[in-house]
């Protein structure tokens, strides 16, 4: 890993002269004349190490410290200061300064000083990267999908969760965006309060204001007291509104205010409330076309739509089914008491082929019906609800009467092939048979394919 280091020092000699010295030992430097150049340099980032003259015109090095030990910690401070500052150098080691040196300077001491501090940066480094690595691996628990359009979504949620910017999560319903919004909240450096959560389409206009931004003692009939809507309460944390296509356009001026100036006032009230607030919103519907047709404000729609995340639905994912399969068969098995090994190959096949319009939701519910039906240890097509059951009537195989066995077998296989469109992994689950046992079955009809799918 190539380290990059800031020197700032108001004397041009001391400063090129290290920023010489550090260059041939390796390490990327940039370099500063004063304290404000300084900290614009450390506020675009890239920087690991700051060298810095302790008295300088302007911002000092004491000011350049305490900023850096605010708004970037982690970053190690080296303070350059002359023999009549001691007792300042003290001070800045107090404040959180790694290191000091007086001048005239000692390049081999400082050389090892920066050193030493870099080994420490990158331990810290290590470890904040690791224990981002664990977190994100268990925030994610609750999502599963190992399909190509879920990664991309996993993509995002990871890009944007550092981030302030507002989030508009789409797709059907029932799909997980609820899952979505919890994962940005939980992967954020707002993680450590409550994400507070609106579901905007269960509460009527004048309920739904009042959840939103609290009202005073009296300001309506029932309002005896002064109660803190969901914004006040999500200071400094994530608000998420689900179903924000249902709201009002009183009550849509009321959140554009909050983006804008991140100020609103109680129903009833007349005292501005300011709150740092992350807003993450979701919807089923189409908010460009409620835009088109007047139904949705359109300066709110591109102030909650800074980044779109997109949730696809469970056909365009059915790659994901096994493992969701898995994961509510054992679910729901031990919620129930019973021992339930999986499904057999006709249910399989049922679930791979049927639609699910209600995606996720639907697939939960129908497992759970399963498993309550379930006679035995495994689930079979007659234990799925009937809307499920009947995908694998209208995907039935056809084979003439005077099939012999192997013939039968034939037509089977190949029109299971088919209907998964050459995936051999996913025909030889649904047929109950190892996936070498389906290449050798091919190789005898004269079928080969390098796709090993």
């Amino acid at each position: 890993m190539k380290f990059t280091l800031l020197i700032i020092d108001d004397e041009k000699n001391i400063r090129e002269g290290l920023g010489a010295n550090f260059e041939l030992e390796g390490y990327s430097v940039k370099l500063a004349e004063n304290g404000e150049e300084g900290l614009k340099l450390i506020s675009k980032g890239d920087i690991d190490l700051v060298i810095t003259d302790l008295r300088m015109p302007g911002i000092s090095g004491e000011e350049v410290l305490r900023r850096v030990t605010t708004e970037t910690p982690g970053i190690p401070v080296i303070v350059l200061t002359g023999h009549g500052s001691i007792d300042a150098a003290v001070d800045a080691m107090r404040n959180g300064a790694y290191d000091f040196l007086t001048k005239p300077l000692n390049l081999d001491q400082l050389s090892m000083i920066v050193k030493r501090a870099l080994e420490v940066r990158e331990l810290s480094l290590q470890h904040s990267q690791l224990k981002a690595e664990v977190e994100s691996a268990h925030t994610f628990d609750k999502i599963i999908g190992k399909s190509a359009e879920m990664q991309k979504v996993f993509e995002m949620i990871k890009k944007v969760a550092s981030s302030k910017a507002s989030v508009l999560i789409t797709g059907e319903s029932g799909v997980g965006k609820e899952l979505v919004a919890d994962a940005i909240h939980n992967l954020s450096s707002r993680k450590d309060h409550q994400c507070i959560k609106v579901h905007c389409a269960a509460l009527s206009e004048t309920l739904l204001e009042s959840e939103l931004f609290g009202h005073e003692k009296g300001a309506f009939t029932g309002a005896e007291n002064l109660v803190k809507g969901r914004f006040e309460l999500a200071h400094e944390s994530t608000i998420f509104l689900d179903e924000i296509g249902e709201i009002n356009p009183s009550v849509q001026i009321k959140i554009l205010r909050v983006l804008q100036e991140k100020a609103f006032e109680r129903v009833g009230g007349q005292e501005t409330i300011n709150v740092d607030v992350r807003i993450v919103a979701a919807t089923n519907r189409n908010l460009e076309e409620e835009v088109k047709n007047g139904k949705f404000r359109e300066d709110l729609y591109y102030r909650l739509n800074v980044v779109h995340i997109h949730v696809p639905p469970l056909r365009e994912r059915k790659d994901d089914i096994p493992l969701l399969i898995a994961k509510f068969v054992e679910e729901f098995a031990e919620e129930n008491g019973k021992v339930i090994s999986g499904i057999d190959a006709r249910a399989k096949s049922a679930m791979y082929n049927y639609n699910w319009p209600g995606n996720i939701r639907e697939l939960r519910n129908c497992i759970e019906s399963a498993v309550v039906m379930a006679s035995g240890e495994e689930i079979t097509l007659e234990d799925l609800p009937p809307t499920v059951s009947k995908a694998a009537a209208e995907q039935s195989i056809s084979i003439p009467a005077n099939s012999t066995l192997d013939d039968a077998e034939k037509i089977i296989i190949l029109q299971t092939l088919a209907a998964n469109k050459n995936n051999k992994s996913k025909t030889a689950e649904l047929l109950g048979i190892g996936r070498k046992t389906l290449h050798r079955k091919l190789e005898e009809y004269g079928i080969t394919s390098d796709d090993e799918d």
